[in-house]
C-alpha cells in the first residue's frame, strides 16, 4: 500500500468525535490564535490584494471573508483568510516542519465547514487530521533534501486531507487528493529570501489543496506513489503512530510578529534590556539557517522586517515586547531602529549547528554601559517546552488586534472562541461576519 493510501485510510477511517480532549482543547486554542493573527493582518497590503483577487477570480459563495462583511466561494474565502492569517508572521508553527500549518488548514476548514453546514465535531476532527497529515509530510523530509522551508510546499496536503474529510471523500479519493495536492503545490524558488508578499506561499497552497479534494471527488487522479521514496520522505515519521499521537499538540505559538528563527533572541533581549539606557553593543549568536534569511539592516517592507534579525531585534531592544505585537510600519523608517540595526553583530555559533529544525536557539550579549550581559535561550516563548497559556494567548489577541478591532468586537470574538467547544462554530461565524 502506498503512503498516500495509508494516510488517506487514516483520515477517512477515523471515527467522528473520538479526538482526545487534549487535542480538542489544542484545536480550539489554535483557532483562537489563528483568528487573532488574521484579524491583525487584515489591513495590510498582502491581505487587501488577496481579497481583491478573491472577489475578481473566485466568485460568490457562502463562506465569509473574515471581518469584512462579505462572503465568497470556498476557495476565495479560504485563500483571502489564509493571506490575512499569514500576513504578519505571527501564526502558529511546528519545529519539525519548520513552517506554519494553521494559516492554511484552519481557513480551509472554516470555509468548507461554513459552506456545507458541517457539524462542529466534524470540523474539529478535520482540523486535527489536516494538521496531522501536513506536519507528518513536512517533518518526514530529510534535511539534506529540502531546497526551501516555505510552508506552501506541504500545507496543501493538510488542506486536501481536511477538506476531503469534510466533503465525504472515501479513502481512495482522499489518496488521490493528497497526491494531486502534493504534485501541484506552489513552487517557491529556493533563492527567495522571504522579503516579499509571496512569503511562505500559503494562500496558493490552500487553493491547490481545496482544488485537489474537489477534483479527486470528481474522479481525478494523482501520482499515488508521490510519498513513497524513503530518500525523500521517512516512512517511519510519515506513518508511525497514526491516531496514537496528535501532531497539532506539538505546535508552537508566536508572541512576536517576525520569523520564529529570531524569537529566542528576542526573548533574551527582553529579559536583559534596561529600558531607557543606551545600547552600547548587541551581539546575537544563532544557528546557521538563521543567516539564510534576508536579514536586511534597513528593510523596505514589513515582510522584509519580519525576516531580519537586525531589524526585529533592534525593535525589541529599543521599544520592548509590545512593539512586535504587531510591528508598526513607521518603524521601518525609525532612525533609532535603523541606527541600532546597522551595528548589531549577527553570526552562527557551533553550539547551535545541529539544532535546526528541532530547535531555534540563540545567545544574546547586550551591553548598556554596565558591561556585557549574556543569555542563552533554548526554547522560545510559545514552544512546547515553554508554552503560552490561554491567558497569554488572549492577551496577545487583544494587543495585536487593537488597531483593527474595537474593544466590543474583541470581546465578541473572544467570547465566541472561549465557547467554541461548548457552543460550536456558529457564534464564531457570526462574530467573524462583519467589521
Amino acid at each position: 500500500m502506498h503512503a498516500t493510501e495509508r494516510l488517506a485510510g487514516f483520515v477517512a477511517g477515523h471515527r467522528e468525535g473520538l479526538l482526545p480532549s487534549s487535542a480538542r482543547d489544542t484545536a480550539a486554542l489554535l483557532v483562537t490564535d489563528l483568528i487573532a493573527a488574521a484579524a491583525a493582518g487584515s489591513s495590510g497590503s498582502l491581505s487587501v490584494a488577496a481579497r481583491a483577487a478573491s472577489e475578481q477570480l473566485y466568485g460568490p459563495g457562502d463562506a465569509c471573508v473574515w471581518l469584512t462583511g462579505t462572503s465568497s466561494s470556498i476557495a476565495g474565502a479560504a485563500m483571502a483568510n489564509a493571506a490575512a492569517a499569514s500576513a504578519l508572521d505571527i501564526d502558529d508553527g511546528h519545529r519539525g516542519a519548520a513552517g506554519h500549518p494553521g494559516a492554511g488548514i484552519i481557513p480551509a476548514v472554516l470555509a468548507v465547514g461554513q459552506s456545507i453546514g458541517a457539524s462542529d465535531t466534524s470540523m474539529l476532527d478535520a482540523i486535527a487530521l489536516g494538521y496531522d497529515v501536513a506536519l507528518r509530510v513536512a517533518t518526514s523530509r530529510p534535511s539534506a533534501t529540502i531546497d526551501t522551508y516555505c510552508s506552501g510546499r506541504w500545507v496543501g496536503f493538510g488542506v486536501a486531507a481536511a477538506a476531503g474529510r469534510l466533503l465525504g471523500l472515501d479513502a481512495s479519493q482522499l489518496a488521490h487528493a493528497l497526491a494531486i495536492a502534493g504534485a501541484e503545490a506552489p513552487v517557491i524558488l529556493p533563492r527567495s529570501k522571504f522579503g516579499n508578499s509571496v512569503k511562505e506561499g500559503i494562500p496558493a497552497a490552500v487553493v491547490a489543496g481545496l482544488t485537489a479534494a474537489v477534483r479527486a471527488r470528481a474522479g481525478a487522479t494523482g501520482p499515488i506513489d508521490l510519498l513513497d521514496d524513503e530518500a525523500l520522505f521517512s516512512q517511519e515519521v510519515l506513518l508511525s503512530g497514526l491516531g496514537q499521537t496528535w501532531w497539532l499538540e506539538q505546535c508552537y505559538l508566536k508572541p512576536y510578529a517576525c520569523c520564529r528563527y529570531m524569537h529566542a533572541a528576542i526573548d533574551a533581549i527582553l529579559a536583559l534590556r534596561e529600558p531607557g539606557k543606551p545600547i552600547i553593543d548587541l551581539r546575537i549568536e544563532t544557528f546557521p539557517q538563521g543567516l539564510r534569511l534576508s536579514n536586511a539592516r534597513a528593510p523596505a517592507t514589513l515582510e522584509g522586517g519580519q525576516y531580519s534579525y537586525y531589524f526585529s531585534c533592534a525593535v525589541a531592544a529599543l521599544y520592548g515586547e509590545e512593539a512586535l505585537q504587531p510591528v508598526d510600519p513607521a518603524l521601518l523608517l525609525d532612525p533609532c531602529v535603523l541606527e541600532l540595526a546597522g551595528r548589531i553583530s549577527l553570526g552562527a555559533h557551533e553550539d547551535f549547528a545541529a539544532s535546526f529544525p528541532a530547535g531555534t536557539p540563540c545567545r544574546v550579549t547586550l551591553d548598556q554601559g554596565d558591561g556585557p550581559k549574556t543569555m542563552t535561550v533554548l526554547h522560545a516563548l510559545g514552544d512546547v517546552g515553554n508554552p503560552m497559556s490561554r491567558a497569554q494567548v488572549q492577551q496577545k489577541f487583544r494587543r495585536i488586534t487593537a488597531q483593527v478591532l474595537s474593544p466590543q468586537k474583541q470581546d465578541a470574538l473572544l467570547t465566541a472562541l472561549d465557547g467554541l467547544l461548548v457552543d460550536g462554530f456558529k457564534p464564531l461565524f457570526a462574530a467573524l461576519d462583519g467589521h
